[in-house]
């Protein structure tokens, strides 16, 4: 490998979680259905949290949110702490970029995060309907936890962050400069999510 100059990805194996669950009680019905096909933007969002490792703070945390029409990235943060209040201001930023369509669904698992009542209520007032991951079953958010390894292979697990503002600047770069705008995806025909976002409104007109 040394003669070849090819690098080994590393994968850190220690994931933090939660404490915080899901209601039991609560029905939690899976609207998306693995269904992860549409043919207009704003119609099914995609919500994760995937953790990055810095050598000051430790682990830190990315809330994120993909439209499934071009697999952008419309809404992100990225904080010290794994909170509702990140997914929260994740969800108001891609709400920014993006109108979620009549009858949109955004859909993510069961963490506490995504299952607080503050979060909830915000999906009310913006009329998207929530949909959720079966416990336990990640392919039922396959193209999240597609964009969670792109980003650790391609950029976190080949790379050391001194602390969470150089990794803040790094994310920023890799998904506003690169993964939206310059990284081609087989799904999208080998066009990047913003060529095929581009070639809708064109084909509007």
């Amino acid at each position: 490998m040394s003669r070849l100059k090819i690098k080994s990805v590393i994968v850190k194996k220690y994931k933090p979680y939660s404490s915080k669950k899901a209601d039991d009680k609560k029905e939690y019905i899976n609207l998306l259905n693995q269904n992860f096909q549409t043919d207009k933007p704003g119609e099914k969002w995609l919500g994760d949290i995937t953790y990055i490792y810095t050598k000051e703070q430790g682990w830190t945390y990315l809330a994120i949110v993909l439209d499934l029409f071009d697999l952008k990235i419309i809404g992100w943060e990225y904080g010290l702490s794994m909170t509702e209040e990140l997914v929260i201001t994740a969800l108001k930023k891609a709400v920014k970029t993006r109108t979620p369509i009549e009858g949109a669904i955004f859909h993510s698992d069961r963490g506490g995060q995504y299952t607080s009542n503050n979060h909830e209520e915000l999906l009310r007032v913006l009329n998207i309907k929530h949909s959720y991951s079966k416990k336990g079953c990640p392919f039922d958010n396959a193209p999240m936890e597609s964009f969670n390894a792109i980003i650790k292979k391609e950029e976190v697990n080949l790379s050391t962050y001194c602390d969470y503002k150089a990794a803040k600047l790094v994310i920023f770069e890799f998904i506003e400069s690169w993964y939206n705008n310059i990284r081609i995806h087989g799904t999208l025909g080998y066009i990047t999510p913003n060529q095929k976002y581009q070639n809708y409104l064109l084909a509007k007109v």
